[in-house]
């Protein structure tokens, strides 16, 4: 492969990915989706690499996924077409997103799955879908100005891989996505959804140093220790939840609601109609910035 979304080396046998589509905020698309699962399978694979880090370019780790192709796709479900004397009106087809939305989720769990211990360093944000990707890494270290949340689950979405609740317990899960609010790096490393948050300026080679660490360990150690862990999560029903994760992310972008905000995003810009969407939790105080712009962001 010749990849045009992130570019990968081996650095004292850690295999680094990193995303490269810094003006885009590295919003997720499906070429980033087959890309990234290509290099984690690569790295997973190489006898070169012990552990795996995610990383990323630009002022912001992931904004969600990309407008270009999931709000178009789903404008294009409502439209007519004329057949003589009828018409055909193009309706969600609750099975075809399910296999489409598993698509990407099956990429983000090969970072849960990947036999090798997965680190990803976040600075800025990373909100809606980049969440569901990097919750899936089995730490992560962000820098102090970084920020998390699920926003769509306002409006328009629900976590497919459903980590919420694994990483930060029950309430706190709760708390954050009945608000969509935002969680800053600080907060979200007090409260368990991270390992640690630290200073920008030190975040990548934090990241790079904890992974060498781990990579000093014997492979077939790393990858026993990290099942054994992981399994803890697995038998709490970790593949219903994200199963029904997926399934109502369909099914959010389907109800009126849902509805109502594509129409919306098409008559004033996706970036306004998300500003609507925020506006009345301004008030509580808990948004620190606003999101990038979000031209290509479902976040």
């Amino acid at each position: 492969m010749n990849p045009k979304t992130l570019r990968t080396e081996i650095i004292d046998r850690v295999y680094a990915i990193t995303l490269c589509r810094a003006k885009e905020y590295n919003t997720i698309t499906p070429e980033l989706r087959d890309e990234l699962a290509h290099a984690i399978d690569e790295g997973d694979a190489s006898p070169d690499a012990h552990v795996i880090l995610l990383r990323a370019e630009g002022p912001a780790f992931c904004a969600g996924y990309g407008l270009d192709w999931a709000v178009e796709a789903q404008a294009r479900e409502q439209k007519t077409e004329a057949f003589g004397q009828s018409e055909k009106k193009h309706v969600w087809d609750s099975v075809a997103d399910l296999r489409m939305m598993s698509r990407f989720v099956e990429t983000y769990l090969k970072l849960w799955y990947a036999k090798k211990p997965t680190l990803a360093a976040v600075q800025g944000w990373c909100i809606g879908g980049g969440t569901d990707m990097v919750l899936c890494a089995d730490l992560i270290l962000a820098g102090e100005g970084a920020v998390f949340g699920y926003p769509p689950s306002r409006v328009w979405g629900t976590p497919t891989t459903a980590m919420w609740v694994f990483r930060m317990g029950l309430e706190r899960a709760k708390r954050y996505l009945l608000t969509g609010d935002e969680i800053p790096a600080q907060e979200a490393a007090r409260i368990g959804l991270i390992l640690e948050a630290v200073p920008d300026d030190e975040l990548q080679a934090r990241a790079l140093a904890l992974a060498k660490r781990m990579a000093r360990v014997p492979t077939n150690q790393l990858v026993m220790l990290k099942l054994l862990c992981n399994q803890s999560v697995e038998s709490m029903g970790f593949a219903s939840s994200r199963l029904l994760g997926t399934l109502f992310d369909g099914i959010a972008r389907h109800t009126q609601e849902g509805l109502d905000f594509v129409k919306r995003a098409q008559e004033i810009g996706f970036r306004e109609a998300v500003r609507e969407r925020d506006d009345p939790f301004e008030d509580y105080g808990s948004r620190s910035k606003r999101a990038p712009s979000q031209k290509e962001s479902k976040a």
